[in-house]
């Protein structure tokens, strides 16, 4: 064999085994081996769903959506009944200070009366 004779190329290999291929070589693709452009795909059609699972789907979201506001309002319930618990506890906290303010100015018995006397007219008011 001599020197002038062409030997036939031998593929290159990575590590994985497979063939490298100069890019120089290939059409379309850049000498830099990066493409500048993405590769343009032709236009589909979005992946249509039927009339049942669109109407499943809207179903399921307004039961979801339902089961949110049940829990919400129930909340808010909570959160209120909570608010008028504080409410009355104030409200009887300060009627109880008032009674013993008027029991040290008044005689005790004069005090029970005008409390009685207030929760009948209370009472009377409620009705």
């Amino acid at each position: 064999m001599s020197s002038t004779d062409a030997q036939p190329e031998v593929p290159r290999v990575d590590k994985d085994g497979q063939a490298v291929i100069n890019p120089a070589n290939v059409k379309g693709v850049r000498v830099s081996g990066k493409q500048w452009k993405m590769q343009k795909q032709p236009t589909r059609k979005s992946s249509h769903t039927s009339w049942d699972q669109r109407q499943k789907d809207r179903q399921t979201l307004e039961s979801i959506k339902t089961r949110e506001r049940e829990l919400k309002e129930e909340q808010e319930r909570e959160r209120q009944e909570q608010a008028e618990r504080i409410r009355a506890r104030r409200a009887a906290k300060e009627e109880k200070e008032r009674y013993e303010l008027l029991k040290t100015k008044m005689h005790a018995k004069r005090v029970e009366r005008l409390r009685r006397r207030e929760k009948r007219s209370k009472l009377l008011k409620e009705r």
